[in-house]
């Protein structure tokens, strides 16, 4: 039982995981997704694909890949929302996957700061880029070579804001992921984040994904009503 007075309200969740089957999954779609790129015939920064892969592609590696992604989205979803599901009886819990793309970047090629919309869980997953200390290395880049920045909630309050030592804790308004093949990121859908500029001997790929969670009586949990 939390004593405190102090109530630490709305937080921000980031799951981060590793895949543990990626040394054969991930050859098998990075040889699917170039095999697109190759059709298409397109040059520049960065390819990005429709969002229908998993339509498309009917492939034992995207499966086995989903299938751990949906672990982890039901993994932080039950974090944030596992006592209100129990007191709203809510049962038979499915997601749905409505939108998967891959991305592959190089020659200093980025994505600006977005969200997702029409979605309550986003994530992405590394299938290829080079390694960490190679990125560091990099004479312009540096550390930030390819990482995933994801920006606070009140980044568009600093501005204007007042700052002194009792609301210091406001200053740090990024948080950095270094990307590592393998390796998932789950993060709610409303969260600004922004691929920063890559460069590198591999290309960087990625495979990103929009979620909804949906009970079996539909997404309604309580009876609406003023208090």
């Amino acid at each position: 039982m939390n004593t405190s007075p102090v109530q630490m309200l709305w937080p921000t969740p980031i799951l981060v995981r590793r895949f543990e089957e990626a040394a054969a999954v991930n050859p098998e779609l990075l040889r699917l997704f170039y095999r697109e790129l190759g059709a298409q015939g397109l040059q520049g920064t960065v390819y990005s694909s429709s969002d229908d892969i998993l339509v498309r592609y009917n492939h034992p590696a995207l499966q086995a890949l989903f299938g751990f992604i949906s672990d982890a989205v039901f993994e932080i979803a039950r974090t944030l929302n596992g006592a209100i599901w129990q007191q709203a009886g809510v049962k038979n819990l499915r997601m749905e996957i409505v939108g998967a793309w891959f991305q592959i970047q190089n020659r200093y090629g980025f994505h600006d700061i977005h969200n997702h919309g029409n979605c309550s869980w986003s994530g992405v997953y590394y299938l290829q880029l080079d390694p960490v200390q190679q990125r560091r290395q990099h004479p312009v880049l540096g550390a930030l070579n390819g990482i995933t920045r994801f920006y606070a909630q009140h980044l568009n309050l600093l501005g204007g804001a007042h700052m002194d030592m009792g609301n210091a804790y406001l200053q740090q308004s990024t948080f950095d992921v270094t990307p590592e093949e393998g390796v998932l990121v789950v993060f709610p859908s409303w969260l600004l984040h922004k691929a920063m500029p890559y460069d590198g001997e591999r290309d960087r790929v990625i495979i990103s994904f929009n979620a909804q969670v949906h009970g079996e009586q539909g997404d309604k949990a309580f009876e609406y009503g003023f208090h």
